[in-house]
Parts: C-alpha cells; structure tokens; sequence
C-alpha cells in the first residue's frame, strides 16, 4: 500500500527506478503512455526488431521526440531520457537497468529474453504468459537462486488471479476456486484467422481499417488465451487445472458462488481447488447477465458459523446456502497497471505473483483432424488450441506445449481434439528453449511422474 511513497523517497534522493522493455506491441505501448507520468520511473530503454514500431508506439502514447533521442544505453541514464534499440541482448546485459519488462508475446523469445536478464542479476517482469506457462516454474526458481524476482505482470488477469487468492488465504477463508471472465461458447473452440472475426460480429470493412492480428484475437476466441493463464495461475497458487481441461461455466457475478464451488454441495466443479473460466456467454449465444468478462474473481468458503453470518451481514454476494462467497476484481488495464509489479520487484523484492512449482500445463491440441507432414502453427492458429491441464497429466504422456507448437511439423497423424505429443513432431529448431521445457520436467514435474 506504499509503493507509490517508496517511489517518491528514491526520486527525492535521485535514484529513479530504472526500466528496459522489450517489446513495443499493444501491451507495451501502454506501459509506455504511463511511464512517462511516473517521477522516479524512468524507461531507461526499449528494445525490438522493429525499431520503426517503437517509434510509432512511442508517437501514439504522446512522447515528445526528444524523450527518446538517447544515442546510447549510457547517454540514456545520464540524461533522463530513453534509448530505442534493436537488441534486447545489449538492453539484458546493460548494468544500470535494475528491472526488464519482457512484453513481446513470443514463448521461445520470451524465455530467452527472461534468461538474459536473470544471469544478469536484473528483476524481470514476465508480460509473456506464453513464455511462463511453458517454462515459468523453472525460470522463477532460477531467478530465485540469483536473487532477483521473476514476477507476473500487475494488469494482466493471472497477477490479479494470484492477488485474490493471496487475499482469501491471507484473510483464514478456505480457498476454493479462482478464474476469469471470458467471452467464451463451445462452436468458439475450432475458429481459425479465418473465421475469427465473424465470432466479433466484424465486418470486412471494420477490420480493414483497424490494426487486428487475427491470430491474436483468434488465441481468445478459442480458448487457447484461457488455458495458458489458467495454467499460470495453477502454477502460481497450488490450484489445479481440471482434468479434462476447462470447463468454462457460463455465470454472472450473482452466481458466482453457485457455479464454481463442489459438485457435492450444488456446484458445477468436480472438486475444489481447481481453476475455471466464468463465459459470458450461454451455449446457445445468448449473453450472461452481469458477466464477468473482463474480470477475475476467486471463490471461497466460511470456515465456521459465525464467518458464514459476516457474510450475510456485510452483503457478500453468496450461494444458496450462505457458507460460499465470491470476490472479484471487474476489470484489468494490462499495461496502464504494469508499474506496480516493477516496483514491488525493485522496492520489496516481491513479485506480483509468480509460479512456485510445475503444476498446470497449456498442451497442444488438434483443432483438425491433423495428418503426418502438417505443419503445426502455434497459438491462435489453424492446427492447433490450447489445453490446460494438470502437469501430471502432461509430463505422464509428454504432451507438447503450446508455445513449442509453432512451425513444427507432424511426424505421424493427431485427431481432433487429442493432446500433441513430443513424440508426434519433428523438433529441429529452438532447441534451446526445448532443453529448458525438459529441464523443467526433469527437476520440477509433480513427485509422481519422476518416480515413473
């Protein structure tokens, strides 16, 4: 609750907070328009192949010229202003940054860049879920061993999962679900670039005139966007993904606690402890009342009689029974918000959130009928969606996950809606970044699985 008075002290004695980004997407270009508003916050640099990108982000968010005309990493902290780059190596290994933001996107980047800036001793803010779902667990014990914090992005929708339940846990209430909202309905699941945009209900015309990546959007619309964060919440909470994947219960915020509680006391999950989505829409399209959509929430439970009447009394919106309660948090600002998590890593040494061990798991899975020599085309595309599963499950059957799922090519045939395996693809490529998925199994997969 002080973060912002912790600030003002290292601004008033000179030692501003200082920031590289890598990445100058939507999700950067937002942590930019408020970077500039923040005494003590300085973007010492902003690194992507792109440099034309940066610019024109940077133009967008109401930066003058001048404020980033730095000729070098050096010029730029003496100066105030603010280096644009093509290197994030040199941005990684540049020692008067204390914290890295990594918001390009990219899983097999992502976990690089996050690699880059653990062995030199920087804090790293992880806006890549992508990236963190694959190899998260491994690289957050990694940064721990250096001493340095390895946290989600404050503004995305997995830190606030984590903060809610941080809340309940730290409140005594009995944990038993947490989630988000998504607009979300079974004929969804099988979009491609193609077909996305009619699930928006855009025309050609709109989207023509708009800057929209339709694989982008087509991660959301599929549910892939979903598993990946659920997964990283599973691997940052100790809940667990469902079995099966997720079930994404239609529920408004007055249902809440009715939904996402036990099957055995009138709920819709098989047990407590798991993650799940709260759709906004009904299976048959029509919109839930009072949706979640842009929102997380956790559910939990009273731990005895006198907790389950507070409840009544101070008007939390409970199930049938009075004894379940839900929170939630309606909205999150994505970037506009991400200066909260480098300031908790650089004045606390907290994170925001981070994955503690390997316990959920978004796994590749045909979206078609898949036949060997098709090429696999990673997140929101035309061959595979996203399944957010238990780590157990994963590493018993050596699922593929997603972010490795990218220009992959089939060495045998995978049917609609089956789990890709490592055994199914001809890995040639990113190697690196497949030997530090392995690590990760190896050292971090659930006791089971490694006495197997």
């Amino acid at each position: 609750m002080n973060l912002s008075s912790m600030l003002a002290k290292r601004h008033e004695a000179g030692r501003p907070i200082r920031v590289g980004l890598i990445g100058a997407g939507k999700f950067g270009s937002m942590v930019l328009a408020q970077a500039r508003k923040i005494p003590g916050y300085h973007i010492v640099a902003i690194a992507d192949l792109d440099v034309g990108k940066v610019r024109g982000s940077l133009a967008r968010t109401g930066w003058e010229e001048g404020e980033y005309a730095a000729t070098s990493f050096g010029d730029a902290m003496d100066s105030g202003r603010t280096f644009v780059t093509d290197d994030a190596a040199a941005l990684c290994a540049f020692d008067g940054i204390e914290c890295i933001i990594e918001a390009t996107g990219h899983p097999l980047a992502g976990v690089r860049h996050a690699i880059m800036a653990i062995d030199a001793s920087k804090h790293i803010v992880m806006v890549n879920v992508e990236a963190d779902v694959m190899c998260g667990p491994i690289l957050a014990q990694r940064a721990r061993q250096k001493g340095v914090v390895y946290s989600m992005a404050y503004g995305d929708q997995p830190a606030f999962c984590c903060e809610l339940v941080d809340w309940v846990r730290a409140s005594g209430f009995e944990l038993v679900s947490a989630g988000k909202g998504m607009n979300f309905r079974p004929p969804y699941r099988y979009s491609t670039p193609d077909t996305v945009w009619s699930f928006f209900g855009w025309s050609d015309e709109f989207v023509a005139k708009g800057d929209f990546n339709p694989k982008m959007y087509n991660s959301f619309t599929d549910g892939t966007k979903a598993a990946i964060e659920m997964a990283a919440v599973a691997n940052g909470t100790g809940l667990d993904c469902p079995d099966d994947g997720l079930a994404f219960y239609p529920a408004g915020l007055h249902d809440l606690a009715q939904v996402f509680k036990p099957e055995s006391d009138g709920g819709r999950l098989p047990r407590a402890g798991l993650t799940d989505i709260a759709a906004s829409r009904e299976p048959d399209g029509r919109v839930v009342m009072n949706n979640i959509q842009y929102g997380m929430f956790v559910t939990f439970r009273a731990p005895d009689e006198y907790t389950r009447q507070c409840f009544e009394q101070y008007g939390l919106l409970t199930d049938d029974s009075g004894w379940y309660a839900s929170m939630w948090r309606p909205f999150h600002l994505i970037g506009l918000e991400t200066s909260v998590s480098v300031l908790s890593a650089c004045l606390r040494g907290e994170p925001t959130g981070t994955a503690v061990e390997f316990r959920g798991d978004a796994v590749a899975t045909a979206k078609r009928n898949l036949r060997a020599g098709d090429w696999l085309d990673g997140e929101g595309g035309f061959a595979t969606w996203a399944k957010a599963v238990p780590a157990t499950l994963s590493t018993r059957i050596n699922a593929l996950p997603i972010g490795l799922a990218h220009n992959v090519k089939l060495k045998r045939d995978v049917p609609q809606d089956q789990i890709v395996t490592f055994d199914d693809v001809d890995l040639v490529d990113d190697l690196d970044v497949v030997e530090v998925r392995r690590e990760q199994q190896r050292k971090m997969a659930p006791a089971q699985d490694r006495a197997a």
